[in-house]
């Protein structure tokens, strides 16, 4: 299909072949479905064609199945006749088995390239979405934001934000004057959810070299797209970090890139898995962005697919910005599926051949209720789909797969090694440092100074010839210093310690008792 994504159709009982076109791909998409009815397939087979059609993709791992995109699916493989059968049934006769360019990366470094973003970069909106911090918190880090940038402190990784953190609460009584109230509980807060983040093996994202998005948009030599796939296995068990990263990502691109209109076919195509997981219990300020960036980004020339088990996941201002549908089966066990099942059939153009919501009732696993954007952007009618079978593995890869792809990889060793330049930790471990010199050249000259107050304080009040004086050591006054060697220069200094003892304490307590008790 020239100009179009080839999805799937055809048969007697499915309406005509259908295909995603090029043209309206910017203009974003939504495939939904309950668990197990074939959204990983359509994802795997719309990433083949795009990269087919030049145009690079990026999306989300999340059970490792769409890592077969970068080997080439088997005749041998116990599928093979279900989608030689399917492929005739749909009418995709150059249907053929191939391997995929794919770029490999993973959060943790374990499963592809490293995938790292500075914490400036990352900004503190983000940030506390990802920490899930209070109002107040959320507060006192745009301070310390605000003063990474006035004070010249880089904040790259977490360490540097921790050191930031700290040297704010030092200073909290001079900083709350100008920014407003800063507290220790709130900076303590900030400092443990840092630590939950480090345990979940979030401080490895934090740092440099950081991601190149002109990585994430390469075209091999032969014209196709690079798939790149993000590891998000693990990853998933961290939701929100997960979350937050992905919608890092699409701010960034949206910042970055230039305004290109509407496109022949996109610059890139991005797939939001699991998207629930960015507005379970989300403030107003971050759907509100999310809303913003769908609602622009496609003048940049990127498109955004949201996957999701239910179209009611995605807030509707959201949900509005999508024009491309793929709607695979949804279950109504309960009265709240039923009227989920019934507010998805009412977002689609209905077909006089069928009832849309009995539809997506009672398609099957590899097929799917679709609406492709028409002529002028208009929605087109709903139709049963057949789902066409995937040219790439269908599942997972083994490891040496895995390890040789990633050698392979035009940005191997690009991003292997961390750099660590200087920053805010080590601006402030720089100030402590002289502010401790300073500090401590400055205690010598107090110290003789009170020397010279308790001498001259000796000299006016009891002080005589044979006190002694004191003198710094290695430096001369000019001036004798006397010592009385006689032995009865002896005797004396023996009684005055005597006297400043417990012996003459008690002699004194005896001559005051005496003096009392005779008055």
């Amino acid at each position: 299909m020239d100009g179009k994504v080839f999805l799937g159709g055809g048969g007697a009982d499915y309406g005509v072949k259908q295909g995603l076109r090029l043209d309206y791909a910017n203009r974003h998409g939504l495939i939904a479905g309950a668990t197990g009815t074939g959204k990983t397939v359509t994802v795997q087979i719309l990433a083949e064609g795009f990269s087919k059609a030049g145009v690079p993709v990026f999306l989300s791992d999340v059970k490792s199945d769409l890592a077969g995109l970068a080997v080439a699916g088997s005749a041998e493989g116990k599928l093979h006749e279900p989608f030689m059968k399917r492929a005739g049934t749909i009418g995709f006769d150059d249907f053929a088995y191939e391997a995929f360019p794919v770029t490999f990366w993973d959060l943790f470094g374990r499963k592809g390239h490293p995938v790292r973003t500075t914490v400036a970069e990352m900004g503190p909106l983000l940030l506390a979405r990802m920490l899930d911090l209070s109002e107040a918190q959320e507060g006192v880090l745009n301070i310390a934001f605000r003063l990474s940038d006035e004070e010249g402190l880089p904040l790259l990784d977490l360490k540097d934000l921790r050191a930031l953190l700290v040297w704010v609460g030092e200073n909290a009584p001079d900083l709350s004057l100008r920014y407003g109230h800063i507290s220790a509980a709130s900076i303590g807060a900030i400092q443990r959810q840092l630590l939950v983040l480090e345990n979940q093996g979030g401080a490895g994202i934090f740092g440099e070299p950081a991601l190149d998005l002109a990585d994430l948009m390469q075209v091999d030599p032969d014209g196709r797209g690079r798939i790149s796939v993000l590891a998000a296995d693990q990853l998933m068990s961290s939701p929100k970090l997960y979350a937050t990263f992905l919608l890092w990502l699409l701010s960034e691109l949206f910042e970055e890139l230039p305004e290109v209109g509407d496109p022949d076919k996109p610059k890139l195509v991005f797939f939001f898995d699991e998207a629930h997981l960015l507005f379970d219990d989300a403030p107003k300020a971050l759907i509100d962005k999310v809303e913003t960036v769908a609602r622009l980004i496609r003048s940049k020339g990127v498109g955004v697919y949201f996957c999701t088990q239910n179209p009611d996941d995605v807030p509707e201002d959201v949900l509005g910005q999508l024009g491309n549908r793929i709607q695979h089966a949804l279950r109504s066990f309960t009265a709240r599926d039923q009227k989920a099942l019934k507010r998805a059939a009412e977002t689609y153009r209905s077909n006089p051949r069928f009832d849309t919501a009995e539809a997506i009732r009672d398609v099957g696993t590899g097929e799917a209720v679709t609406s492709m954007l028409e002529d002028k952007g208009a929605p087109g009618i709903v139709e049963r789909t057949l789902i066409r079978p995937p040219s790439s593995q269908l599942g997972a890869i083994t490891e040496d797969q895995r390890a040789a792809a990633i050698a392979a990889s035009p940005f191997a060793g690009k991003y292997d090694n961390a750099v660590d330049r200087d920053s805010a930790y080590e601006k402030l471990t720089k100030r402590a440092a002289d502010a401790a010199k300073e500090a401590e050249a400055a205690v010598e000259p107090e110290a003789e100074a009170e020397a010279e107050r308790e001498f001259d304080h000796a000299r006016r009040y009891g002080g005589g010839a044979s006190s002694r004086r004191y003198e710094p050591s290695g430096k001369s006054r000019g001036r004798r210093i006397e010592k009385d060697d006689s032995f009865g220069g002896a005797i004396s200094e023996a009684l005055k310690k005597e006297l400043r003892g417990t012996t003459g304490r008690r002699i004194v307590r005896g001559i005051l008792g005496g003096l009392f008790k005779a008055r």
